[in-house]
């Protein structure tokens, strides 16, 4: 798969992890990687990036005696996960297009 689109799936699918309610690193890893690869070394410079654009807060609580990061999306989280539905339209008639030879 193309670096760049796996960079966008990814961001909205940390995202829609966050929609279900905050979360954690290892969590989130658990609940995305059935559905597109991920490890830690991706996951956190995502999330950094997501919380530089407004799209998580975090928050350190502590947790077994040593602190932990929670993530929360925020409305532009949200907003982001709308448009790439949008989006995904878009593409789906893009594909659709294509699969058929050029015939609709």
């Amino acid at each position: 798969m193309d670096t760049q689109l796996k960079k966008g799936l990814l961001d909205v699918c940390v995202l829609s992890v966050l929609r279900g309610g905050e979360s954690y690193g290892y969590k989130i890893i658990t609940e995305v990687a059935p559905y597109i690869e991920i490890s830690e070394s991706t996951l956190y410079p995502i999330l950094k990036r997501l919380e530089a654009a407004g799209m998580v807060t975090t928050q350190s609580r502590e947790y077994n005696g040593r602190l932990r990061k929670y993530y929360r999306i925020t409305d532009r989280g949200l907003a982001r996960i709308d448009e790439f539905i949008e989006d995904t339209r878009e593409f789906d008639k893009i594909y659709s297009f294509i699969v058929n030879g050029g015939k609709q």
